[in-house]
């Protein structure tokens, strides 16, 4: 036995190097094993953070879109997007009677502080479109944004309350009371006072000064005193804007306010419109082109229900679409 391993001494040996070599490949592989281990993690840190970074900054795009989108419906006080509205009169079992199309995908916005005018030739579907925007009359489709709330549904006095007021609307003037009194209606109506009829009349005083200054402001201070029923057409609507005012409305929308005028109360109604629009956001509906020329900043124009043109006066008045449609009416 003795002999035997005697005799193989190489075979000890190179059983003891395998395994010293053996043993130095397994640790080499298990340290290689670990270098890409580390490497693979290193990676998927990477990757990771990478990806952290990507959403953050995908969320940070996300805020400042929904900021910017935020500014833009912001500096729009009124919009209205899709508006259609048809008439249908005599309609029988054995008749489907007739349609007339006010307002067909009618869609336009109004900026805070500036002037929009609404205008269009008689059946142009106008006046329909601005009942419609205070809630005077229904719609087929279409929604109403005010300062970004849906109104579409609303009632008139609630839109009222909202801030978009209608001239000639709540601005009702009473014939037989004075240029001050009917004012003065107007501003306890605005402060929720309007039934307290059993207090004594010394409790109004208090409502005298601002009533006096919407009247001043409407040039009407020489008719103080005068009913209502004595004003000249010009005055009295003059005393109809001055009730508006009193409302403190956001925006007003005037239907009209020239319509039926002579030239001097023409010029003397725009002036104050001019002025009342200063610092205020006002959507004026009328029929003459040419007389709102001073007065808007911007135009849109309607004919048959659709939207014609929108622009400056500059730019709507050179449109062909319209200039056809003011043909021989000496507007454009």
């Amino acid at each position: 036995e003795h002999h035997r391993a005697d005799h193989h001494p190489h075979r000890v040996a190179v059983d003891d190097g395998d395994q010293t070599a053996h043993g130095r490949v397994e640790q080499a592989g298990i340290d290689h094993h670990a270098e890409i281990e580390d490497g693979e993690h290193d990676h998927h840190a990477g990757g990771r953070d990478l990806l952290h970074a990507l959403e953050h900054h995908g969320a940070e795009v996300e805020a400042v879109a929904g900021q910017q989108a935020e500014d833009a419906d912001a500096q729009f006080v009124l919009q209205v997007q899709g508006l259609n509205k048809t008439y249908r009169s005599g309609r029988g079992l054995f008749s489907r009677g007739r349609e007339v199309v006010a307002a067909h995908e009618v869609g336009f916005e109004l900026r805070r502080g500036e002037t929009l005018g609404l205008v269009g030739e008689s059946g142009s579907g106008k006046s329909s479109v601005g009942r419609c925007l205070v809630g005077l009359a229904p719609f087929d489709s279409g929604r109403i944004l005010f300062k970004g709330r849906d109104i579409t549904a609303m009632r008139a006095a609630d839109v009222a309350r909202l801030g978009l007021v209608r001239s000639f609307q709540i601005s009702a003037v009473f014939p037989h009371l004075t240029v001050l009194e009917n004012v003065r209606v107007a501003l306890q109506r605005h402060q929720g006072t309007s039934f307290h009829f059993w207090k004594a009349e010394s409790s109004l005083h208090a409502l005298h000064e601002r009533a006096t200054a919407l009247i001043e402001a409407v040039n009407l201070t020489p008719w103080t005193g005068h009913t209502a029923a004595e004003l000249p057409y010009g005055r009295k609507r003059a005393l109809e804007i001055a009730t508006t005012l009193a409302l403190d409305p956001e925006v007003m929308l005037l239907d009209e306010p020239l319509a039926g005028m002579g030239h001097e109360d023409i010029e003397r109604t725009a002036a104050l419109i001019k002025r009342v629009a200063a610092d205020r956001t006002i959507l004026m509906v009328e029929h003459n082109l040419s007389v709102v020329a001073d007065l808007s900043d911007r135009i849109t124009v309607l004919a048959r229900g659709e939207i014609l043109a929108e622009g400056t006066y500059a730019e709507v008045s050179r449109d062909a679409r319209v200039m056809e449609a003011y043909m021989g009416t000496g507007h454009a």
